[in-house]
């Protein structure tokens, strides 16, 4: 994507060359059409382009701009209201030179006053507030993002079937799912908590997985973690059942009651996948530390036995709560998936002594304030747009649910 980053560093030129000169001036001239010009070569390869400015992170279409990392004029834009920039094809030079003025009187005058002297009229160039936490103060045309989880699905398959087949964790893309994700949570102005629901139980790490990152991800954000942490714990819960990846398909496929010795292989998953973290990927400490704790229970129960009580870190009981409520809302080969009341009043009757108690009041508190912004698919292919198929809390229980082997 090197067009996109050689345009975004057009557009900071130009915007610091138009504070530094006044209109007319052959610099400043110089530098809109430079910038201008960069838009076009760009969408000489996408017609359709958007970015996304989230705390330090740029994101084009669904992908990371990893050099602009460090990108200070993405903050800048985030900071007056410009978290979404879309461009749609044959944008016009007037209209460009337009959206670097608005940009720049939003930087100069630091707040949304200045969009009463801005004429609103149709563009090919969309901008707004991305929304968090369900809110949003900005009252701009905000572009509207239709996102689907497929790209996301395949890349956690890919990820497993090459810890399985080639023992080798590839950071980056575990990053770059959850970059991904982040988006598509924030592709309207509200949040949105995006959850599959798998067709068969084959199809169970890849899609438990995404729910949980999703999960770890929206419990975070409401808890009030930076954005840097809630992608932290993102990876975290995306790579919590890593291990199980060297699992026997027969044993984690079965769909009767297990066996001990079948139980003691399924549980060992943990450390497995602490192990699979650590050998492949120095710098995913902390997901190796979830992969080991997120089957260990407040009261001491659970697994692995540690030899020595201690508490969990404060991620693992984060996943553990979105685990374990992704887990029950499952069908599995042994019980048929709990409604999302059943799941959530199990948390809650459960607090301080399986689930952190703090924690877990948190998140049914997030579920039921956030109800109608989850949404459930059942394809990957499935655009993800508010108002489309939510979960309800007043769905009919089922008689005598079991949460069986998690």
């Amino acid at each position: 994507m090197i067009e996109a980053v050689q345009f975004l560093n057009g557009l900071a030129h130009a915007l610091a060359t138009m504070a530094l000169y006044r209109e007319g001036h052959p610099a400043r001239e110089r530098a809109i059409e430079a910038a201008y010009q960069a838009l076009l070569d760009l969408q000489a390869r996408t017609p359709s382009v958007f970015f996304t400015f989230l705390g330090e992170e740029v994101i084009c279409g669904q992908q990371p701009l990893r050099e602009l990392q460090q990108w200070d004029w993405g903050t800048r834009l985030s900071n007056v209201g410009v978290q979404r920039l879309e461009f749609e094809p044959d944008v016009e030079a007037d209209d460009f030179a337009a959206l670097l003025e608005d940009l720049l009187a939003r930087l100069t005058l630091s707040g949304p006053s200045s969009a009463e002297a801005r004429p609103q009229r149709p563009s090919r160039i969309k901008i707004g507030a991305v929304g968090i936490k369900g809110e949003s103060d900005v009252e701009v045309p905000t572009a509207t993002i239709n996102y689907s989880l497929g790209a996301e699905a395949e890349a956690i398959r890919w990820l497993h079937l090459e810890v399985q087949d080639r023992n080798m964790l590839h950071l980056a893309e575990a990053e770059a799912v959850v970059r991904s994700l982040s988006v598509a949570m924030h592709g309207e102005r509200h949040i949105m908590i995006p959850l599959l629901k798998l067709h068969g139980y084959d199809q169970y790490t890849t899609t438990h997985a995404l729910n949980v990152a999703v999960l770890a991800m929206a419990l975070t954000e409401f808890l009030g973690l930076s954005p840097r942490d809630v992608r932290a714990f993102g990876v975290s819960g995306l790579l919590h059942d890593i291990g199980k990846t060297r699992v026997p398909h027969e044993i984690l496929l079965k769909p009767g009651k297990l066996e001990e010795h079948e139980r003691i292989i399924i549980n060992r998953h943990t450390v497995d996948g602490a192990r699979i973290i650590i050998e492949t990927e120095e710098h995913l400490d902390l997901a190796a530390v979830v992969a080991y704790e997120h089957h260990i229970m407040i009261d001491g129960g659970g697994y692995p036995t540690l030899r020595f009580r201690r508490d969990c870190h404060y991620a693992s009981r984060v996943v553990h709560v979105c685990d374990v409520y992704d887990a029950l809302r499952t069908n599995r080969p042994y019980r048929s998936a709990w409604s999302a009341r059943e799941a959530i009043d199990y948390i809650a009757e459960r607090a301080g002594t399986e689930f952190d108690g703090e924690i877990a009041p948190v998140f049914v508190n997030m579920m039921k304030q956030w109800e109608g912004h989850v949404a459930e698919l059942t394809d990957v292919a499935q655009p993800l747009v508010l108002g489309g198929p939510v979960t309800s809390l007043d769905a009919p229980r089922s008689s005598s649910p079991s949460p069986g082997n998690s």
